[in-house]
């Protein structure tokens, strides 16, 4: 695993970056300094990006590649679509990795350091900052969770009719 600081011009932002739903939200100014709190990870397949129970600092934006959410020697799930987040929940509230994710393929995210940006844009004095990244990350658990349900009524489903058999 490689990591690359990114080298941010304000006037000359990558349309790659530009599409990232995530990025989407922040207007130009803190677009801006969410980049510059940011660096650029190149993974091989079975790179560890995030270790299950290490402290947290960062969230990551898949930009291009596929990962695997594994908890204990368990899959999750795979995210292979450019935009999607990991690691977000922990680094908002202090709390070690809840899970792993390791690269499958070759990948390439951009790691945001939320310790930085709270350094740089003070909760207390950024609140719009804060509503916009609150607001996405609550509708990312909002989609998560609506996916979950699905999966465990199919579960529920399919238990019920083992039983039934």
């Amino acid at each position: 695993m490689q990591e690359y600081a990114y080298i941010h011009d304000e006037d000359d932002i990558p349309e790659t970056l530009l599409r990232v739903p995530f990025l989407e939200s922040f207007s130009k100014e803190h677009l801006d300094q969410v980049l510059y709190a940011s660096a650029f990870i190149e993974c091989e397949p079975g790179d560890v990006i995030i270790a299950e129970g290490d402290e947290a600092s960062r969230i990551f934006i898949l930009l291009e590649g596929e990962v695997a959410v594994v908890k204990g020697n368990r899959f999750l799930v795979t995210m292979s679509h450019s935009g999607d987040i990991f690691g977000e929940l922990a680094a908002l509230d202090d709390e070690v990795r809840s899970a792993s994710v390791v690269a499958v393929k070759d990948s390439i995210c951009l790691a945001v350091d939320q310790k930085f940006l709270e350094h740089v844009l003070p909760r207390e004095e950024n609140p719009a900052f804060y509503a916009c990244l609150f607001e996405f990350i609550a509708k990312l658990t909002t989609e998560r969770l609506k996916a979950t349900s699905k999966y465990l009524a199919r579960l529920d489903e399919e238990l019920q009719r083992l039983k039934a058999e």
